[in-house]
Formats: structure tokens, C-alpha cells, sequence
């Protein structure tokens, strides 16, 4: 903990005298701190501090810049959500991880803490790539890796136009949600609405199928109420017929600020001809994290899945 208050204190100071003297957002000034930092123009760095440390000391500060600013696609993943997205990755993969790495693909990439979180977990286990339209986020995102040292490939772009990536084994995704406004581009999907706006998060789903391999699993962080909605029958249908529910894990409550904004993992994996159908959906919900014993009979329940699979 020392490291990551003396790293995300002098990052922070460094943020702050930007925001003043040259009258930017908090963010921006982070921004600042970090590529200064990468270019040796300042020294954050501490003596022991981990690539975990360095994350968590540069989420803490993207986070408060985020509280400061106004703009609602500045949104983090908390670690709580990364760390369990990364267990399920490794469950789900863990014959291939003992003898070779895996591709990642977060179509929306942000900051990178959801992805980075997932690598620093599986370290040196992961080829990852990232795709985010808003230029800000993706510097932050770009920084953070390389002061993290993990090899991620970025993207800016509009990640529901077509993208310059190859097929993935897995997809990780904190899915946005909303409308998307493209509406020239929603008419290329599937899951295009018969009337009015698409929901990005249906065509983000959708995309996400296309650029993963036979096989390959996707673990979405989705709104709990996704299959619920007036398009959700549509959505429905278009999972049945590309690719089969692994799992969906409900979150805890105590998790979000308000109902509307709960989210749940939902895992899919792709169909291929090689590959066939689980014997058993995993429904579950995530305990209170304070509950260890409540915590540790979930663990035991995803296991005990894991291998009847």
C-alpha cells in the first residue's frame, strides 16, 4: 500500500500544478504526469513497486480525475470486476495457459483497466489488443501499459466500424451502454433495431462474435437487465443461433451505486464444428466479497462446474 499512496501522490501533485497552470482538466494532467513520466522528464517510480502497484497507484488518480470531470464515457472498471473477469479467463483456459499464450482482444479498451488487470494477472500469458474511439482514454491506456511494461497493440477507432485485428481466442469487454448514434453503421449488424436507435451494447456483442475465433469465449460485463429490454428478443435469437451462454454471474448489489447501473459476467463462447455446446449453464451469484466462507463456496461451485464441462 505504501508504494501505491507515494506513487498516486506524486502522480496526483504533478496532475493538480498542470490542471492550475495551464487551466486543463485533472485528467489531462495525468495524462501529462504519465507521458512525462514515460519520457524521463519526471521520476515517480518507487523501489519495489510491483506493474500491480503501478495500475492501482495510476487507477486511483485517473479515478478522481475521472469524479472531477463530467463527460459519462469516462467510466473505470473497478478491480473487484477485472479481478474476477481475469479468474474466469483462467478457468476457462486453463489447459492452453500452461503451454502457450493467448489473444485478448477489449473492443472498448478506456483506460485499459480491465484489460491490464486480466494481463497483470496472467502475466506474460497474454497477447492483448485494444480498440477505444475517445483520444484521451486511449493515451492514458497507452501510458499505463507501457509504465506497467505489457505488450498491448491500440487501436483508436469506432470499434463497431470494421476493424484492422485478427480473430481473437477471447474477448474481455465492460460493455458500453446506450444508443449508439451511427445509425449508417448499426444497418451493417444483425442486431440492428427494426425501429429507432441501436443499442451499442447488442452491436458490441455482435462485433465481438465476429472477431473471435471458433471456440473462442467472450466475457462480457453487461447491464443485469440485458435480456430484458424490448430488443432483447432479437438479441436472443442472435446468440442462439453464433454462439452458446457459458455463464452468468450475478454481482453483488453492494457493488453499485444504484439498481439501474447493476451488471452481471456474462460468458459466451462461439460456435464452431469442432466445438459443442455446454452440458450445463453456470448461474450464479457472487457473494458479499466481505463473506469468506460465502466467497469461498462460490469458488468451489465455479470449480466443480469447470470440471464437469
Amino acid at each position: 500500500m505504501e508504494n501505491i499512496e507515494k506513487l498516486f501522490g506524486m502522480l496526483n501533485g504533478h496532475a493538480e500544478k498542470i490542471e492550475k497552470e495551464h487551466n486543463v482538466t485533472l485528467l489531462e494532467g495525468i495524462l501529462d504526469g504519465l507521458e512525462a513520466w514515460l519520457d524521463g522528464e519526471v521520476d515517480f517510480s518507487q523501489d519495489g513497486a510491483t506493474k500491480e502497484d503501478v495500475r492501482k497507484a495510476i487507477q486511483i488518480a485517473v479515478l478522481k480525475g475521472m469524479r472531477k470531470g463530467s463527460q459519462p464515457n469516462h467510466q473505470m472498471t473497478p478491480d473487484t470486476l477485472g479481478l474476477l473477469v481475469g479468474y474466469f479467463v483462467e478457468q476457462l483456459f486453463a489447459d492452453r495457459l500452461e503451454a502457450e499464450k493467448i489473444s485478448i482482444l477489449d473492443p472498448a479498451v478506456g483506460t485499459g483497466n480491465l484489460l491490464l488487470t486480466v494481463m497483470n494477472l496472467l502475466d506474460e500469458k497474454i497477447e492483448a489488443t485494444g480498440v477505444e474511439v475517445d483520444e484521451l482514454l486511449i493515451r492514458i491506456a497507452a501510458a499505463t501499459a507501457d509504465l506497467t511494461e505489457q505488450p498491448v497493440s491500440l487501436f483508436r477507432q469506432d470499434a463497431l466500424q470494421d476493424l484492422l485485428v485478427n480473430p481473437a481466442d477471447a474477448i474481455v469487454c465492460d460493455l458500453p451502454v446506450g444508443h449508439y448514434p451511427n445509425e449508417d453503421v448499426a444497418l451493417d449488424y444483425e442486431l440492428c433495431a427494426s425501429e429507432g436507435m441501436s443499442y451499442a451494447h447488442h452491436l458490441f456483442i455482435e462485433q465481438s462474435i465476429n472477431y473471435t475465433k471458433d471456440g473462442g469465449y467472450l466475457f462480457f460485463l453487461a447491464p443485469t437487465h440485458l435480456f430484458e429490454s424490448e430488443q432483447s428478443k432479437q438479441l436472443h435469437k442472435y446468440i442462439q443461433k453464433h454462439a452458446w451462454i457459458q455463464a452468468i454471474i450475478q454481482l453483488p448489489d453492494t457493488m453499485f451505486a444504484n439498481k439501474a447501473l447493476e451488471k452481471s459476467i456474462v460468458i459466451l463462447q462461439k460456435q464452431g464444428k469442432e466445438f459443442k455446446a455446454p452440458k450445463e449453464v453456470l448461474l450464479a451469484k457472487v457473494p458479499n466479497m466481505q463473506n469468506k466462507q460465502a466467497l469461498a463456496m462460490f469458488f468451489e461451485k465455479v470449480k466443480m462446474w469447470q470440471e464437469g464441462k
